[in-house]
This record gives C-alpha cells, sequence and structure tokens, in this order.
C-alpha cells in the first residue's frame, strides 16, 4: 500500500487543484472540462460533459473526449499509487481498446474499479524489477446510468533504478 496515496488525494481533490494540475500537465483535459468526480485507493470517476470544446457534429461527446475522461479515471488511480514512491516507478500506456454502446449526451461518469490490481501490479514491479502490464477497465454512463462506453487501457509498471 502506498502510504502517499491519501497526500496525492488531498493534493488533487479540489476543483482548483485539480484544474491546475490539468491546466499545467494536460491542457488538452482542461479544455475538454473533465472534472474529479471522486477518487480513493479502489477507485476514480471523471466526469466530461458535452460542451462546446468536448462535441462533435452528432450533437454527442467526441470519442476523444470520451477517451480522455476514461483514461483519466484508471490513470489517477496509477498516479496515486506511484505518487512519491519510492524507488520511483514509470507508467505509461500501450494499449487501448474501446466499445461505444449509446451516444454519449449530457454528463458522463468514467468509473474504474482497478485500485488494488493497481497496487498490486507496482508491488510487483518493485519486487521483482521487471515490468508490468495490467489492462485496466472504464466504463462510461450517463445520467440514467446507462452504459455509454467501456473501455479497456493497458498499463505498463517499471520500477527505475532496480537492477
Amino acid at each position: 500500500m502506498n502510504r502517499n496515496f491519501a497526500s496525492f488525494v488531498h493534493k488533487i481533490s479540489s476543483p482548483i487543484r485539480f484544474g491546475f494540475f490539468l491546466a499545467t500537465k494536460l491542457p488538452a483535459a482542461f479544455f475538454v472540462g473533465l472534472k474529479l468526480n471522486q477518487i480513493n485507493e479502489q477507485s476514480c470517476t471523471i466526469l466530461v460533459k458535452h460542451s462546446w470544446f468536448s462535441k462533435n457534429p452528432f450533437k454527442s461527446v467526441y470519442f476523444a473526449a470520451e477517451a480522455m475522461a476514461a483514461e483519466m479515471s484508471t490513470g489517477l488511480l496509477a498516479f496515486g499509487h506511484l505518487y512519491q514512491r519510492i524507488p520511483k516507478v514509470s507508467m505509461l500506456v500501450v494499449k487501448m481498446e474501446a466499445a461505444y454502446f449509446k451516444k454519449g449526451t449530457g454528463k458522463l461518469y468514467f468509473t474504474s474499479d482497478d485500485g488494488a490490481a493497481v497496487e498490486q501490479a507496482v508491488h510487483t514491479a518493485i519486487q521483482t524489477g521487471e515490468g508490468q502490464t495490467l489492462i485496466c477497465k472504464s466504463v462510461g454512463t450517463n445520467e440514467k446510468g446507462e452504459i455509454v462506453a467501456v473501455f479497456h487501457f493497458t498499463w505498463s509498471f517499471k520500477a527505475k533504478g532496480i537492477i
């Protein structure tokens, strides 16, 4: 368990801090208007709204804006489990798969519940010194709770400085 996860959550959980994080590290996500709905060691939910910045010509949320929100829901879990960890561990998306089921309109919530699996992959990477891959799932739902899209991101974790 990363004892610094709570510090990470505190650092990004306010809307102003999360907005600053996006503006400085992920400006495209900032302009699309991604919002952190909730995060803990087990799960993370990101909100994306249909807006001028996130729209497509078909009056729905552009697939890339949905992908951004879905990736953020898995990536923040990984980032939190790596936050101030010694030794440092790198993370990288190596594959993405998506399935779309319904037109995304209004508010969309992308949730990943893979925190425990991320923690285990990071722990294994540190213990063995070998890179680890993990497929994380993010489910996008609309305001009615209907599934709009499901994403699978394959993350790679590699401990730095371990021989």
